[in-house]
């Protein structure tokens, strides 16, 4: 049997039991995310504030460590990214950043694989850091700088080997003990080894 009349009982009884069940399953997902936020929320602030300190206290003894490692070697230096960045900084100080750019530039060349962009990507470094009164010319000697430029003509992963290895020994035996006897090095150094010794004492 159906109504259709506007006031008929059997159409409101209809559509209030109809109603019931969305209304209750409305409360009682409200209660349940209520009880769920009182429950848990502490705990995974806790757990959240303590994961956070650990991995910011992981972070600092890791940078601590690395500025250490720096003096080590210039192996070491180079491996890092910020000790790269800490170098290059310094290097500018002393305007022969140039050197450090045309190092990591052949780090990039490297590992390219097109052959198309190995050769673009050779003669526009070769423009910039290597031919005689190049924007940014690198100090490397004649030979170096004309075997560089023959081995343009079949550029391979390997043709700014020669020129690479030269500019890095210049700033291993140059660049790299001033930057170790800097001031912005020794106060680094000095901030990683309070932060080590205050560390073991903790311990």
């Amino acid at each position: 049997m159906s109504c259709w009349m506007p006031g008929c009982p059997a159409l409101n009884m209809c559509r209030g039991l109809a109603a019931l069940p969305i209304a209750c399953l409305e409360r009682a997902k409200d209660l349940k995310t209520r009880l769920g936020i009182l429950l848990h929320k502490p705990e995974l602030g806790h757990k959240a504030g303590s994961s956070s300190k650990l991995q910011l206290g992981c972070r600092r003894r890791d940078s601590s460590r690395e500025v250490l490692e720096w003096r080590e070697s210039f192996d070491q230096l180079l491996k890092s990214k910020s000790g790269v960045n800490a170098f290059h900084t310094f290097l500018k100080t002393e305007f022969s950043e140039e050197n450090l750019d045309f190092w990591l530039a052949c780090e990039d060349f490297k590992k390219t694989r097109s052959k198309t962009k190995l050769a673009s990507k050779a003669n526009r470094i070769f423009e910039e850091f290597v031919q005689s009164e190049a924007p940014r010319e690198v100090n490397i000697d004649h030979e170096t700088r004309e075997i560089t430029r023959k081995n343009l003509s079949g550029a391979t992963s390997a043709c700014f080997n020669e020129a690479q290895a030269k500019t890095r020994t210049l700033m291993e035996k140059d660049s790299y003990p001033r930057f170790l006897k800097s001031a912005s090095y020794q106060d680094m150094s000095r901030q990683a080894a309070s932060r080590g010794t205050s560390k073991r004492s903790h311990t």
